[in-house]
């Protein structure tokens, strides 16, 4: 019987494990309940009384001698996958996507940022507004279009409340809590009724700014806006074409000149160079006084401009449904650079 275990012990210092498969089989055969060492554990039983000490000190050695052999294959096997290729510890993991910044929140954190840079704080306020904050006490009169059920998201059960159609909202409410000098920018969601296209949408975001002080003119609207286009936009020349708002009077609409220098710039401009951004004007004495400022010692202006319509033209984006579909092969084109 010792025969026989020497036999197997030669057979298993002989057998090399070369890869994960001999191994799992190298432990099949001789390791298993079936295996052959557990055949010569059942075969102690028919050993002579004399020999069973030696017989079963020789099988506790070759179990473990294979025992042995297995895990330090086994081990070098995973340290090897672990490893990989070229057995170098200090090579970077699998690598893991990096997040994006959404294009939409790119633009109007370096709006923000510009408008920081001269004092304006950041003002936020509900989505949710009543008719007074969205509306009255904008000037906006009676019969305005803006209070039509084709244009405004109303609330159902309260016809007195809507989604707010601009952030102007939110400058009202920063002239009901704070006395001026008022110097603020309120960026945030707006709602309007619009058929959903390529070039419109049912929610947009908007970016607006306010200034109420004493001597405040249209020529220091003009300075601010001209410091916007040349921070953002690296153009130095604006133009203000007259408008309306029933908020502001006067009112102009702002233009950069953004240039024709190639194709593109002929079709973001229609041709003419010239890039309209916003709306802007002189807030209307009316404003003023339904929000409890007196007209006669305050003036003020207001700005407005719409984030989607500015990322559009930065970005080269044709679709501003595009912005809310959350296709990654688009968003994943405005990487941190991390």
């Amino acid at each position: 019987m010792l025969e026989n275990v020497q036999n197997l012990q030669n057979q298993i210092e002989s057998t090399t494990l070369a890869t994960k498969e001999d191994a799992d089989k190298f432990k099949l055969t001789h390791l298993s309940k079936k295996g052959s060492i557990q055949g010569l554990f059942k075969a102690f039983r028919e050993v002579p009384p004399a020999e069973k000490k030696a017989f079963g000190a020789a099988l506790n050695a070759l179990k473990q001698l294979a025992e042995q052999i297995h895990t330090e294959a086994s081990q070098s096997f995973e340290s090897e996958n672990v490893l990989g290729e070229n057995g170098d510890l200090t090579r970077s993991g699998n690598p893991h996507d990096l997040g994006s910044i959404h294009p939409i929140n790119a633009i109007k954190d370096e709006i923000v940022d510009i408008f920081k840079r001269i004092g304006f704080n950041v003002s936020t306020g509900p989505e949710v507004e009543d008719d007074w904050h969205n509306f009255t006490a904008l000037n906006f009169p009676e019969e305005h279009p803006a209070r039509d059920m084709q244009d405004t998201f109303f609330v159902q059960r309260n016809p007195d409340w809507a989604l707010r159609t601009h952030t102007s909202s939110v400058q009202v409410r920063a002239m009901e809590n704070v006395a001026p000098p008022i110097r603020t920018i309120s960026p945030g969601r707006v709602f309007r009724n619009e058929a959903i296209s390529s070039r419109s949408h049912c929610v947009f975001h908007q970016i607006e700014g306010l200034y109420i002080d004493k001597d405040v003119s249209f020529a220091d609207l003009k300075q601010v806006l001209l410091y916007f286009a040349q921070e953002f936009f690296g153009k130095a020349k604006i133009r203000m074409r007259p408008s309306y708002f029933p908020f502001t009077e006067p009112s102009a609409e702002v233009d950069v000149y953004w240039g024709l220098e190639n194709e593109i710039d002929h079709k973001i401009t229609k041709g003419t160079g010239w890039l309209e951004v916003m709306g802007c004007g002189m807030v209307d004495p009316n404003v003023l006084k339904a929000n409890g400022i007196d007209p006669e010692i305050y003036t003020g202006y207001a700005f407005g401009m719409g984030i989607e319509r500015i990322a559009m033209n930065r970005y080269q984006i044709p679709d501003i449904r595009l912005f809310t579909e959350n296709d990654k092969r688009f968003l994943s084109q405005f990487k941190t650079g991390l």
